[in-house]
Formats: structure tokens, C-alpha cells, sequence
């Protein structure tokens, strides 16, 4: 009887890592798929609804394993730049961190449909953090003078800005239901 509870609790763990590695992988994999497709158009990108959705949902820890991973593997689709990796693994995993935790808040309380309007302010605020890491991290890498830190900065205005506003309308409009998605997502995965 002993022998068949521990071979039960085996499966069990077997079972719930099994899940704890489908779920990020499938996430990153759509993200990575959304990010190929929306990459000739500029200003679009789905990466920012999705990580805040997903993060949001699934949490501080799982959203960090995801970025991590979306980080370093979109590298080996798109090509690896010291500056490109650097720059996405601090803001993915940030971004995981601030919405793993407005999640973490939200999901206590009832009608967490309504963060919607703390999750575009927020959203847009990272999506210009974005941008900011971007302007420091590549000259500090290269070594550009403050001349050329300057030009560069002002040469990521016209990308940021429309970058900004679709991050917005995209979490103001897809929040909910991707947010909803996810989250029955999750008390699946955190079924024992």
C-alpha cells in the first residue's frame, strides 16, 4: 500500500513539472510567432499584451521563466546582439515583475476585469522604459560619444512613440479577454 502512494505521488510531481515546462513553452512560442509575424510592420508588436496578460496571470515566478526564455530564444530566431539580449532580459523579466505582482494584488479582489485601467497607463509607461533602457544600454555598449547617445535617442523617438500607443490600445482591448484565457490557463495548471 505504501509502494503504491509514493508511485501515486511520483506521477503526480511527474505530471505538474511536465506542466510547469508545456505551459511557458507554449507561451513563448506563440510570443516568438507573434513577434515574427508583426515584425515587418513597424510600431506593431503583440509581445507587450501578451507578457502583461501572461505575467499578470501566471504570476511573478512563471512570468520570469517565460521572458527569460522569450528572451534568449528569440536570439536564435532573429539573431544574436549583445545589446538585444541585454536589453530584453532586464525588461521582460521587469515587466513580469510589475505585472506578476498588480496580478498578485488584483486576483484577490473581486472584478479583476477592471485593472484594465491600471494595466495601459502601466503598459505604456514600460513600453517607454523600453525605449529609455534601449538608449542607454546600446551606447554604453558601443561606447558612442554623447553626441552620437543623443542622435540615437532622438533617432528612437519615431519607433517609440507609435510603439507606445499600440501598446495601449492592444492591452486596452486584449487585456481582459487574453487575461481571462490565461487565467483559466493557470487553476489548471495549479490543480494538483
Amino acid at each position: 500500500m505504501n509502494k503504491n502512494r509514493r508511485e501515486g505521488a511520483a506521477k503526480k510531481i511527474a505530471i505538474r513539472s511536465a506542466k510547469e515546462v508545456a505551459f511557458p513553452s507554449v507561451f513563448v512560442a506563440l510570443t516568438i510567432g507573434a513577434q515574427a509575424v508583426f515584425a515587418a510592420v513597424p510600431g506593431v508588436e503583440l509581445v507587450t499584451v501578451l507578457f502583461v496578460c501572461y505575467a499578470f496571470s501566471f504570476g511573478v515566478r512563471r512570468g520570469i521563466i517565460a521572458a527569460t526564455a522569450f528572451s534568449l530564444l528569440r536570439c536564435l530566431v532573429f539573431g544574436f546582439t549583445p545589446t538585444v539580449i541585454i536589453l530584453y532580459l532586464i525588461y521582460y523579466n521587469l515587466l513580469a515583475v510589475v505585472f506578476g505582482f498588480v496580478g498578485f494584488w488584483a486576483k484577490g479582489r473581486e472584478g479583476w476585469q477592471r485593472f484594465v485601467f491600471l494595466a495601459v497607463p502601466l503598459a505604456c509607461v514600460c513600453t517607454v522604459f523600453f525605449t529609455l533602457l534601449d538608449c542607454v544600454i546600446t551606447p554604453v555598449w558601443y561606447r558612442f560619444t554623447v553626441g552620437a547617445a543623443k542622435a540615437y535617442f532622438i533617432a528612437s523617438l519615431p519607433f517609440m512613440i507609435p510603439q507606445v500607443v499600440f501598446a495601449g490600445v492592444s492591452v486596452g482591448v486584449l487585456f481582459v479577454p487574453l487575461s481571462g484565457a490565461f487565467l483559466l490557463s493557470a487553476r489548471f495548471l495549479n490543480k494538483r
